[in-house]
């Protein structure tokens, strides 16, 4: 059975799933976006928004359109490089973010994507991801961010790494050295030429004043 066949056995599952509060007052499920039979990498965010729950796929508001942005220029293919997913499936109110119970209920379809995708590399894009899988509930994507890490799920192990989310640098537009966003077009950078190889990336320079204004 192909990938996407087994992932749709588990969308079926997901999409009738009252297990938590958050399947009364959703719109739409969020199960994945990107084609998991040419993906490499499994990145991983935090919960669906607004615009997710009416549309019923991730990262497609303000903020998935700046990844958007930075996955063109780093030279990553959001539909064939990546399989996207939330650690929650339904949208929390008020776009809070999902408790540990709510979380909890939900990892058998996280868990179960992330088996039958397979993936060389794990990307946990933002604090509640990453906190999910890692072990000190205090840690600070700030002091992990863009170092290669091993994250062990149902039994086996993945090279991981945590980037921002791209919510958080909504609110930082600066590009100089050392700030959050010249940081995830360094971590993306990375991720591209050892996971994806020598893709051609755009200018990183060419497109710092456009980056900067979103």
């Amino acid at each position: 059975m192909i990938k996407k066949e087994c992932l749709d056995i588990v969308q079926a599952k997901c999409e009738n799933c009252q297990d938590c509060i958050l399947g009364k007052t959703r719109n739409n499920v969020v199960f994945s976006d990107g084609n998991p039979e040419t993906a490499r990498i499994v990145l991983i965010g935090e919960a669906p928004g607004e615009t997710e729950d009416e549309t019923g796929k991730p990262f497609v508001g303000r903020a998935g359109k700046l990844l958007n942005q930075f996955l063109e220029e780093a030279g990553i293919s959001r539909q064939d490089d990546l399989y996207i997913i939330n650690t929650v499936k339904c949208r929390p109110p008020e776009n809070r973010v999902p408790t540990d119970v709510e979380k909890a209920l939900c990892e058998r379809y996280l868990t179960a994507q992330i088996d039958i995708m397979n993936p060389q590399a794990i990307i946990f894009c933002g604090a509640t991801s990453l906190k999910s899988f890692w072990s000190d509930k205090k840690v600070q994507i700030s002091k992990v961010r863009g170092n290669w890490f091993d994250v062990t799920i149902n039994g086996k192990t993945y090279k991981a790494m945590a980037i921002f989310h791209p919510s958080y640098l909504l609110r930082n537009h600066s590009i100089e050295e050392g700030s959050p966003r010249r940081l995830m077009q360094q971590d993306l950078a990375v991720i591209k030429s050892e996971i994806l190889g020598d893709k051609m990336v755009c200018s990183t320079e060419s497109h710092n004043q456009e980056m900067a204004m979103v």
